[in-house]
C-alpha cells in the first residue's frame, strides 16, 4: 500500500496539527502517530485534546490554544519547540464555518468566520515559522473546494478559504527560499463534525444537494486524511482529498457562471425557507460550538 511505503518518512517527525479536537484533525493526528510521527495538538477542547494525545501515544503532547490569539499561540509554539525540540511539519487544520443568506448574516459572525479560518492560518505561519525555518520543514494549509468554487448560503467560509488559499500562495514563494515547503489542500463535502452540523440544518443540506455532482456528495474522511499523508510525506504544493478534484483547477473559472445560474432557480426559496426556520448564522457543528464557547468565556 503506497501510504504505509510513506511511513519511513513521517516516522521521527514532530508534527504540529492545530483544530486537532475534533473530525478530520483528530483523524489525522491519529494516522499520522500511527505512522510513528510525534503529534503536538493544538485546539479549544482540553477534554478532547487529552484523549486524542492519549491515542496518539507517550510522545505527543496537547496544547489549548485558539488560533486567533497571536500572544497565546507564540506561546504555544515555543512550548511545543521545548518540548518536542522541533518542528517539522505544521497543519494549519483549525476552522469554522457557517450557513446563511449573507443578507441575514450578522457582521460579527461573518467576521469570525474570517478571522478563524484566514487570520488564524496566517497567525498559525506566523508563531511556527521560526521552527520550520530551522527543520527546513513543511507547512500545510487546509482550504477547500470553497476556494476555487462559490456555495450559496456559504459566503463567509468561501471568502475565507479563498483568502488562505491565496495566502498559502504568497507564503510559498517567500519562504522557499530558506527550506521551507508550503501547500494548500483542497476537500469537498468531507463527512466529518463541521459537514455533519451543516447538515443538520434542512436548508443548507438541500443547498449542498442542488450543487453538480460531485460536489454534491458527501464523502468519507478516511480516504481524505489518507490522501493528506500522501500530500503530507511528499511535501506537496497541491493536495486534493478526492480523486476528481485536480481537474477544478483547470476549470476553476468556469464555475462561478455556473453556480450563478443554478442558483437563480432556488435561491430565493431557499432564503425564503432560512427565515421561516428561525435559523441563526452560528458557527455548525461540535467544534464551531466550542469557538463559541470559548469566546463567550474570554469575554466573562
Amino acid at each position: 500500500m503506497r501510504l504505509m511505503s510513506k511511513a519511513g518518512e513521517l516516522a521521527g517527525q514532530v508534527v504540529v496539527v492545530t483544530g486537532a479536537a475534533r473530525g478530520l484533525g483528530a483523524l489525522l493526528a491519529r494516522q499520522l502517530a500511527a505512522l510513528g510521527a510525534e503529534l503536538a495538538l493544538v485546539g479549544l477542547e482540553p477534554g478532547e485534546l487529552a484523549r486524542i494525545s492519549d491515542d496518539c501515544g507517550p510522545r505527543a503532547s496537547w496544547h489549548e490554544a485558539d488560533v486567533t490569539d497571536d500572544v497565546a499561540l507564540a506561546a504555544t509554539a515555543a512550548a511545543i519547540r521545548d518540548h518536542h525540540g522541533r518542528v517539522d511539519v505544521v497543519v494549519a487544520n483549525a476552522g469554522i464555518a457557517i450557513g446563511g443568506p449573507f443578507t441575514h448574516t450578522p457582521a460579527a459572525s461573518f467576521t469570525r468566520v474570517v478571522e478563524v479560518n484566514l487570520l488564524g492560518s496566517a497567525a498559525t505561519a506566523r508563531a511556527f515559522l521560526p521552527a520550520l525555518i530551522a527543520s527546513r520543514g513543511y507547512l500545510l494549509q487546509i482550504a477547500s473546494l470553497a476556494a476555487m468554487t462559490p456555495a450559496p448560503m456559504m459566503s463567509a467560509y468561501c471568502t475565507s478559504k479563498a483568502g488562505v488559499e491565496a495566502f498559502a500562495h504568497c507564503l510559498r514563494a517567500e519562504v522557499a527560499h530558506l527550506g521551507v515547503d508550503v501547500g494548500v489542500a483542497y476537500l469537498s463535502w468531507t463527512d466529518s463534525d463541521m459537514t455533519r452540523g451543516a447538515e443538520s440544518n434542512e436548508v443548507l443540506r438541500s443547498g449542498r444537494e442542488r450543487l453538480p455532482y460531485p460536489a454534491n456528495r458527501i464523502y468519507p474522511a478516511g480516504p481524505a486524511v489518507d490522501a493528506l499523508i500522501r500530500g503530507i510525506a511528499r511535501r506537496a504544493p497541491h493536495v486534493y482529498g478526492q480523486r476528481w478534484l485536480p481537474p477544478m483547477q483547470l476549470v476553476r473559472g468556469l464555475w462561478p457562471a455556473a453556480v450563478a445560474r443554478v442558483a437563480a432557480r432556488y435561491q430565493a426559496d431557499m432564503e425564503s425557507r432560512w427565515l421561516a426556520s428561525g435559523a441563526e448564522a452560528e458557527p455548525v457543528g461540535a467544534g464551531g460550538a466550542a469557538d463559541t464557547a470559548s469566546r463567550r468565556a474570554s469575554r466573562d
